[in-house]
Formats: C-alpha cells, sequence, structure tokens
C-alpha cells in the first residue's frame, strides 16, 4: 500500500473532530420568511426587492433569531445566542424599530402579548430579568455604518481584528454577516470615471473593481470566520415591477388587472444589474414585493403585506406575509 493511500485511511482528524466540524456546519434554523431552505455558513443570501418590501424587516428578524438565547433562566427562546454583524449602508437603520421588535419577542416567549411590563404588574425581580436578557441580546449585535463604498472597504480590511475583539469579549462567535443595502452605492460607484490611484500596477476605482474587493474581502473574513451572509439589494427595474403595474391598472377590472400584472411579473420580475462577479459570489436569492392585497388598500391598520418567491434555488412558490408591530407572520 502506497503512503498516499495509507495517509487517506489514517485521516488527520479525530472523531472528536470531525463532530465538532460537522455541528458547526449544521443548517440554520430561522424563523419565517428564511424557512423553506436550509441555510448554513458560508452561503451568500441576497434579498432582493424594491422599496419598500420588508427587506429590512426580515434582516431584523432573522438577527434576533441569532442574538436571543436558546433559554434564560427556565424560558425557552429558541435563539441561537450568537453574534451578529450589521453593516448599514443605506444608513436607515431604525434602531428604536428594532428594539421594539426584539421585546416583543421576549415578551412573547413569556406569554405576554404587550410589551409593556408595567401593564401586567411584573415584579420588580422580574422587570431586572426582562431589562438583562435584552441588554445581553443588545450586546451581541454589532452595529456598523458606512457612508460610501470607500469606507466600506476599509472597514472591511480592518473588521478581522474587530471581529476577534467581540468574539473574545463575548465568548460565542460570530454567526451572521448583514449587509443593507449591497447595492447603496450603486448609482454612485457608477457614475464615478474610472481614474488611476497613483501607479500603474493599481487597479481604477470602478464599480466592478469596488465589489470585486469587497467579495474578496469578504472571502478572506469568511476563512478566518465563517458566517452567512445576508445582504438586500433594491431592485431598479421600476416599469417591469408589480407595484408600478397596479398602480397603472388600478382604472381596469380586477380580473383583467390581476392578468396583466401576473403576465407583466413573470417576464420583467427580476433583472440583474451588479456586476457578475458579486452574481457567482451570491449561493441564495429571494425576491420580495408588496402584495396587490396591500396595494388595493384592503390590509389591515398597521399592517403591511408582500409576497416573495425564491430564486435561487427555485421552488416556484409564491408566499405572502404580514408586517405588524409584532413582527413578521405568513399568510395562508
Amino acid at each position: 500500500m502506497t503512503n498516499a493511500a495509507k495517509s487517506w485511511i489514517h485521516g488527520d482528524e479525530s472523531a472528536k473532530q470531525i463532530l465538532a466540524r460537522v455541528a458547526r456546519k449544521r443548517p440554520f434554523l430561522l424563523r419565517p420568511p428564511l424557512h423553506r431552505v436550509p441555510l448554513r455558513v458560508g452561503n451568500v443570501v441576497e434579498i432582493v426587492g424594491p422599496s419598500p418590501s420588508a427587506k429590512t424587516h426580515v434582516l431584523m428578524q432573522a438577527a434576533i433569531s441569532c442574538i436571543l438565547p436558546k433559554d434564560w433562566k427556565g424560558i425557552h427562546y429558541g435563539g441561537l445566542e450568537c453574534l451578529v454583524m450589521y453593516f448599514d449602508l443605506d444608513c436607515r437603520f431604525d434602531v428604536e424599530r428594532f428594539t421594539e421588535l426584539l421585546k416583543h419577542c421576549i415578551m412573547d416567549c413569556n406569554g405576554l402579548s404587550n410589551g409593556n411590563l408595567k401593564k401586567h404588574g411584573i415584579l420588580s425581580e422580574s422587570f431586572h430579568d426582562f431589562e438583562d436578557l435584552f441588554l445581553s441580546c443588545m450586546r451581541r449585535f454589532s452595529y456598523v455604518r458606512c457612508y460610501n463604498s470607500l469606507e466600506f472597504l476599509s472597514t472591511l480590511k480592518t473588521f478581522r481584528c474587530h471581529l476577534q475583539k467581540e468574539n473574545e469579549k463575548h465568548g460565542v462567535r460570530a454567526s451572521f454577516l448583514m449587509i443593507d443595502s449591497i447595492s447603496a452605492f450603486y448609482w454612485t460607484d457608477r457614475a464615478t470615471a474610472p481614474f488611476p490611484l497613483g501607479s500603474t500596477d493599481r487597479k481604477s476605482f470602478s464599480l466592478s473593481n469596488v465589489l470585486e474587493t469587497v467579495v474578496q474581502e469578504i472571502q478572506r473574513l469568511f476563512k478566518v470566520q465563517p458566517m452567512l451572509l445576508f445582504a438586500t439589494k433594491a431592485t431598479i427595474s421600476g416599469d417591469g415591477s408589480v407595484t408600478s403595474e397596479l398602480k397603472r391598472n388600478r382604472g381596469l377590472s380586477k380580473d383583467v388587472s390581476e392578468s396583466k400584472v401576473t403576465r407583466g411579473f413573470q417576464k420583467d420580475a427580476y433583472r440583474e444589474y451588479m456586476p457578475s462577479i458579486w452574481q457567482s459570489f451570491v449561493t441564495h436569492r429571494l425576491h420580495f414585493q408588496v402584495s396587490d392585497e396591500d396595494l388595493d388598500g384592503n390590509s389591515c391598520e398597521n399592517k403591511s403585506i408582500f409576497q416573495f418567491e425564491w430564486l435561487l434555488p427555485s421552488l416556484n412558490v409564491f408566499e405572502k406575509f404580514e408586517v405588524a408591530d409584532a413582527g413578521i407572520f405568513m399568510l395562508p
């Protein structure tokens, strides 16, 4: 038997190491609407849709599932108790809404329907437990805001040091990396004429080069710290979207309007405009949009109805959900 065959049989991992590696790569059990496809570290999930289509709400709910503990003082919360790294490139993250959703989730797990503890007559000790849990969850949420591509790139290049400090500080590893939105600087970078940065061996500043560097830095980061990446992206094909079609066809009968919108949606539901380097980096893709029920004014007060489908992998199923004060709820 050759030495190569012997080395292959003997292997280089113990049973304990194999189990630890496999356990780390188990799929995440995420809440709807991200529950249909098993997602693992290393996957890149792109959430596409016009504004508004609840893309940021989906990120918020996924982040809350990650920062919540699995159990806390005898109460089951079903969270992952991991760190979340959130890049806000749109600069529109609503921290008040995020904390509201987190509090609603904590109260719901405690069997309370309202986030106001005083209305339920909760004792002072329970109130402090609630505050301790809330603060521990928020500490596992790391927020970074960038105002342009250069700032985003410089942050990515130094992010490994920050990530290592966060891991050591909390004693847990980061599992989620979120970018909202990867297309935030698309028009600015596209309008910027390529120019040399000094020497002839350096790349010019252009949209494709920026995205190429972003992908490379994220890949380097994943080698050190494997994570599940979520990135939102706005659609730019207004003339083919369901929203614009419905607005133009409100004067038509419902059957005629719906059939016309359906044909338009099937034809122009999604148009790719990002450079190929980013397209090849994406492993999963969902397309979100405003539901026709919401556009027709049939939705309840303080609730918005949206629909989505999986494009990659293609499931050929449209599902609907509503965004209420307490979060996202799937509809039949």
